[in-house]
């Protein structure tokens, strides 16, 4: 057995563990994740990350292991984005708060096959054209001007996402939840028993869609730190599996991160410039780590300053304005759903 299949199995193995302990173990019922449960889950995961890092300095040597930690940690802060998304989708299908981390556990197996593609396919286009990286660095300033000036998130409209209107078009959605289905037989309008969807299904779609959308961005990122396809995707793994831990333990509180799209978009700037001018001059991984960290740190302290006190930062407030997150028994006020009835 080689080395390159010994490593690959590892991963496979790994990834496949901590998905069985996720599902098996933390949340074998479904239930509310309260804030300091999601925390040591998210020390769990980020352990687990720390210690497969460590074994990729050992056997793959510092350059390698820089990489992946270069790479984990962009990826997870650029992650952290979606929590806002995630928010929107969940208050806008009145997702019921114990049955989230079911359709965010699918949400993450559907990713990791979508980033496994867009990796390798970008990773084949690098290898054949090296003049991509250029296009990928030109894209990666568009995205960071886009993300600093782009409007706060709108409230998420179901009827909108094509890849509910495309499936509405093949399958009948239920009016309410059937407890945590995304499926159940019931009669159609000719009295025939027939499978239907639930919203919690149309919901896992948007949630998947808006990862590939997330993907586009941060897949171009990466591939401006290393373009190993087991660095970039063995790091996009690990830090996509614990956002759905860092999910429950930060949506209460985030709007301290007012200014975390500015912080992102400095990182993707400065991965897009790396690339741009990568055959005039060299920046070393150890030093785009340095920069990267920094550029963080000052993002957040600068945002728990700003945030400080009982403000609501802009940020928050767009989230605020899509409505509450649905209690234990859901919210029979929210829209969505029946938003997405009266188009059928």
């Amino acid at each position: 057995m080689t080395g390159l299949d010994l490593k690959w199995i590892i991963f496979i193995i790994s990834i496949a563990g901590l998905l069985a302990i996720d599902l098996g173990i933390f949340n074998r019922k479904a239930h509310v994740i309260k804030p300091r449960e999601a925390l040591l889950q998210v020390s769990f995961f980020v352990s687990a990350a720390v210690i497969f890092n460590l074994g990729i300095y050992t056997w793959m040597g510092p350059q390698s292991g820089l990489e992946f930690t270069t790479g984990y940690i962009m990826e997870a802060m650029l992650s952290v984005d979606n929590l806002f998304i995630f928010i929107l989708i969940f208050s806008s299908f009145c997702v019921p708060r114990e049955d989230q981390h079911k359709v965010l556990f699918y949400g993450i197996l559907g990713a990791l096959v979508f980033r496994m593609v867009f990796i390798f396919a970008g990773v084949a286009l690098v290898d054949m054209f090296s003049w991509v990286l250029y296009i990928f660095g030109a894209f990666l300033i568009f995205t960071s001007l886009r993300m600093i000036f782009k409007k706060d998130e709108k409230p998420v409209e179901p009827d909108k996402n094509i890849m509910v209107r495309m499936f509405r078009k093949i399958m009948p959605v239920t009016k309410g939840y059937e407890g945590d289905k995304f499926f159940v037989r019931k009669e159609d309008e000719n009295g025939k028993m027939a499978l239907w969807a639930t919203p919690m299904f149309v919901a896992l779609l948007v949630v998947e869609s808006t990862d590939i959308v997330f993907a586009v961005d941060s897949i171009p990122a990466i591939l401006g730190i290393t373009t190993d396809p087991f660095i970039v995707f063995s790091s996009n793994a690990f830090a996509i599996l614990g956002l759905r831990s860092m999910y429950f333990a930060l949506s209460h509180v985030m709007g301290a991160f007012c200014y975390l799209k500015y912080g992102l978009a400095g990182i993707l700037s400065f991965v897009g410039i790396k690339m741009l001018t990568a055959e005039i001059f060299h920046i070393p991984v150890l030093m785009s780590l340095a920069i990267i960290i920094a550029i963080l740190a000052v993002t957040i302290i600068a945002s728990l300053i700003r945030t400080r006190g009982p403000r609501t930062s802009p940020a928050m407030e767009s989230v605020q304005t899509a409505g509450p997150i649905s209690d234990d028994e859901g919210d029979p006020t929210c829209t969505g759903l029946e938003e997405v009835e009266e188009k059928k």
